[in-house]
């Protein structure tokens, strides 16, 4: 049944897996292909390169500010702000809008449902790592 269920995988992502000398698949082809077909569970959110930076910056600091942000990143005012916003519309961080004086500051932080979310995609990417390095 394993063997189906790999064939059938690698079917949905357009290869065939090789079957070894014996005609069978080896496990390391069945974890390779099973992990191809859940990266299409991949948090979408996270999984872009601006968001998973300003998520994964947010996870080890408690809080940072939007300049924080574009510095760290290297970006723009504009990319800062949407890919931010994504982040809070999906509720994986929180926006503290204040004044210091009369300049405006915003601080964002990592909500616990964002820590959660970082998590699963971090362990859902060294699955597909550890399937793909073939022993």
């Amino acid at each position: 049944m394993a063997k189906q269920s790999a064939l059938k995988l690698d079917q949905k992502s357009g290869s065939k897996p090789e079957p070894n000398r014996q005609g069978r698949i080896s496990d390391g082809e069945k974890r390779a292909a099973t992990a191809v077909s859940n990266s299409v569970e991949l948090d979408r959110i996270i999984h872009e390169r601006a968001r998973l930076a300003i998520i994964s910056a947010l996870a080890v600091n408690e809080s940072l500010t939007f300049n924080d942000l574009k510095s760290l990143l290297n970006t723009t005012d504009g990319n800062v702000s949407v890919h931010a916003r994504k982040l809070e519309e999906a509720g994986y961080l929180v926006c503290h809008k204040s004044f210091e004086g009369r300049m405006p500051k915003t601080e964002y932080a990592i909500t616990s449902s964002g820590r959660k979310a970082l998590e699963r995609y971090l362990n859902h990417m060294e699955a597909l790592i550890q399937a793909t390095r073939l022993k």
